[in-house]
């Protein structure tokens, strides 16, 4: 008996399903082998935030543990944070892990 067309598009698209889950699956595994053991991006510095890219004040930061709005402000030099980062509704509200958007002052350098 001659199968129905229907039937060959279901076929086909039951091997494209597994070759995408398969290809999925190799990319987690490598993201997570690069991750572990490779050259990262994300460095921790002894204080506590996170370094982006090897820069303590980069635009991006990420808050690390016993952090505050007040600590990391006075680090970076913007005492605008709260203000660029409409996401923080409460200022105490601060937690690790939290990523927040700063304008690094010039004329203070980073420490």
């Amino acid at each position: 008996m001659a199968r129905s067309p229907l039937a060959a598009v279901g076929s086909v698209a039951d091997a494209a399903a597994w070759y995408a889950a398969l290809f999925l699956g190799a990319l987690v595994l490598l993201s997570s082998s690069l991750q572990e053991g490779g050259p990262g991006e994300l460095d921790e510095p002894a204080g506590g935030g996170r370094l982006v890219l090897g820069r303590p004040c980069d635009e991006i930061y990420v808050v690390g543990e016993g952090e505050t709005l007040h600590s990391i402000s006075d680090k970076c030099g913007d005492p605008f944070i709260v203000e660029r980062n409409p996401h923080i509704h409460d200022p105490d509200d601060v937690f690790p892990g939290l990523v927040i958007m700063i304008t690094p002052s010039s004329s203070k350098p980073p420490v």
